[in-house]
């Protein structure tokens, strides 16, 4: 199964992942991608472009290989703000779309307590598009991780 977990920064999607995924499944993270390609003490959340630009390849990648394998295993995508185009994509492949959002006051305190400033303009627009479409089952509030 193709698990596709969308939400704001700061919402808890690693959590909600950390919560259910086996060992054996493929976890998907551009965040986790970035550090694990970055240099030894680099930040866990800002990350400079040119080390994005690869990350994102990397992505991309491991998403076009792990869909192949997801009949055998799960795999979870997290995918903050999913365009149409990809929206429609991941409806083909039959995935779950799971949003995970603790609520706009709750994310907008975890973004200024532990990202960079610019994660509050993304998390802005985030909750502008999710107001405009449903990305499907929403989790509602939830206790992540302690912050």
């Amino acid at each position: 199964m193709l698990y596709v977990i969308t939400g704001p920064p700061a919402a808890g999607k690693s959590s909600w992942i950390e919560a259910r995924a086996r060992p054996t499944d493929i976890v998907i993270d551009l965040d986790r991608i970035a550090l694990a390609l970055a240099g030894p003490g680099a930040p866990q959340w800002l990350h400079d472009d040119r080390l994005l630009k690869i990350a994102h390849r990397a992505r991309f990648a491991a998403i076009d290989e792990a869909v192949k394998h997801r009949d055998q295993l799960d795999v979870y995508l997290i995918h903050t703000m999913p365009s149409p185009k990809a929206l429609a994509k991941y409806k083909r492949l039959n995935a779950k779309i799971i949003t995970v959002d603790p609520g706009q006051a709750i994310v907008m305190q975890r973004v200024r307590d532990m990202r960079h400033a610019g994660m509050t303009a993304v998390a802005t627009r985030w909750y502008r598009l999710q107001a405009k479409r449903p990305q499907g089952q929403t989790t509602g509030r939830q206790t992540s991780r302690d912050w």
